[in-house]
């Protein structure tokens, strides 16, 4: 395989906005991942300059690569192969969404009470 050539999940996997390459490949299947407005295949060739935007579970990323990684590294030096362009407006809903924290499941402080909210309203609506 010549070192010029980078598929598009295993960039997105090694740049770490995927825990896994075949969530990068699914996300790639399922038009979470677009080049030009049009949507990337797993299997395109990645070229420095390239500009991406990819949804992720939490974010919707708009990246420029600045540079090629082969392989996963950690975190503090992969973000210097890409450059984050996010528009500001979705870093704004990304933060108000921080803000509120998020269980996976459901809003935090929202649904059924817990034990101990039912035991304060119990104490609550006695008279």
């Amino acid at each position: 395989m010549e070192k010029d050539k980078l598929r598009l999940d295993k960039y997105l996997w090694a740049i770490r906005l995927f825990k896994t390459r075949s969530q990068a490949g699914d996300a790639c299947d399922n038009n979470k991942v677009k080049f030009n407005k049009d949507n990337a295949r797993a299997s395109r060739t990645v070229h420095v300059g390239d500009e991406y935007e990819v949804k992720t579970e939490n974010k919707h990323w708009v990246i420029k690569v600045t540079g090629l990684l082969y392989k996963r590294v950690q975190y503090s030096d992969a973000i210097k192969y890409y450059q984050d362009i996010t528009p500001a407006e979705e870093l704004d809903r990304v933060k108000f969404q921080a803000a509120v924290f998020h269980t996976g499941k459901r809003m935090s402080k929202q649904g059924r009470p817990t034990k101990k909210d039912k035991r304060d309203l119990e104490g609550f609506m006695d008279f």
